[in-house]
């Protein structure tokens, strides 16, 4: 991040949202910031913003107000859309509770981006639904990305498989700055513990320092300490799973679950986004604050990479996806389905592209 600019831009010249759930997610994405613009007043907007470019982008970055989940994530996006009118692309960033299996080798550290799984379009909220007498049967889908952002996610991926991401080369930026900035800095990959999914965290201790080494379960070493990027479902919902047995039996339930997260699911009941999370924990009872922040910066540093796969001068096309538009089970939101589209077609990238109101009876 250079220095702050004299801001002579408007509202209107911000077309992409980063909203974050905790504080020290929002720093991340500002010190990825290639310039930080100084600061407008907010026409009454009870949130506070800090606005810069980002790989060419103007960029409004929001966090939430001390209080977590869906219902805040929501709050917050509805208010940032009426002041910054022409935002076009919504990210959600911050980090998230893994689910290593043996298909994905997560580990601490590496960055999950939602993409269209079987039939959900990127994230899944897991705990919305209706217990029966047998089990408990999901109902509604999270709107998908929009195509633009989807098609951009696929070129990173593809790119990836013949060279290295950037999020170690952007959080080094971060620390070159300072020595406050330290916090941010990789934990060593010792400290990345991954225990068997039936044994619990020792009580009343903050770290895994008391508990038994001989149920951790073996992992291979990784021939670089570079975090990966892993693209699939991400489930939401309103509870924090700090249980392996409970992350895993959800998992069996749903299908191909990359991470648990507790904001996505208001976003994008109304704001076609795409979510970016760093790993931070497993989902499970050793969950501790230990790797937060540097997982936080190498999700605003895939963001930044991200960014960098879109023109600047590229419109989206994309609108706010009411709530009661929202498709049911039976992919059904009524008598009629409305997407935001004036045309369907079909990428290169096999996605589903909507632009417009189509009205599919």
């Amino acid at each position: 991040m250079q220095g702050m600019e004299e801001n002579s831009r408007s509202y209107e010249d911000y077309t992409v949202a980063v909203v974050c759930a905790k504080s020290f997610d929002m720093s991340a994405v500002r010190y990825m910031l290639d310039q930080e613009h100084s600061q407008r007043s907010q026409r009454g907007d009870p949130n506070s913003y800090v606005l810069g470019t980002l790989s060419g982008h103007n960029v409004v970055i929001v966090c939430l107000p001390g209080t977590e989940g869906k219902s805040a994530a929501a709050t917050v996006a509805t208010n940032l859309a009426r002041t910054f009118i022409s935002i076009q692309c919504w990210f959600l960033v911050g980090t998230a509770g893994g689910v290593p299996t043996g298909k994905h080798d997560i580990r601490l550290g590496d960055v999950v981006v939602s993409m269209p799984e079987g039939q959900y379009g990127g994230v899944v909220q897991y705990d919305l639904g209706k217990d029966t007498t047998d089990d408990f049967v999901l109902k509604g889908f999270l709107w998908p990305s929009p195509s633009l952002l989807r098609g951009a996610a696929y070129m990173m991926q593809s790119d990836h498989l013949i060279r290295e991401n950037k999020v170690d080369k952007f959080v080094s930026a971060i620390l070159e700055k300072g020595p406050e900035f330290a916090s941010y800095r990789r934990p060593p990959a010792g400290l990345d513990v991954l225990f068997e999914a039936d044994y619990p965290h020792v009580s009343n201790s903050p770290t895994c320092e008391k508990c038994d080494k001989s149920k951790t379960i073996k992992r291979p070493s990784r021939t670089s300490e570079a975090p990966k990027i892993h693209y699939g479902l991400i489930a939401s919902g309103d509870r924090v799973i700090k249980s392996a047995v409970k992350r895993d039996t959800i998992v069996k339930n749903i299908g191909d679950i990359l991470c648990f997260e507790i904001e996505a699911a208001g976003l994008l009941t109304e704001y076609s986004s795409i979510v970016i999370r760093g790993i931070s924990n497993y989902a499970d009872s050793h969950k501790n604050d230990g790797w937060q922040q540097y997982a936080a910066a190498a999700a605003a540093a895939c963001t930044k990479e991200l960014l960098s796969y879109l023109n600047p001068k590229t419109s989206f096309t994309q609108r706010a996806v009411p709530a009661g538009n929202r498709l049911d089970g039976n992919n059904q939101p009524g008598s009629h389905s409305i997407f935001p589209s004036r045309s369907i077609q079909y990428l290169d990238f096999g996605n589903l592209a909507v632009e417009e109101n189509l009205d599919v009876s």
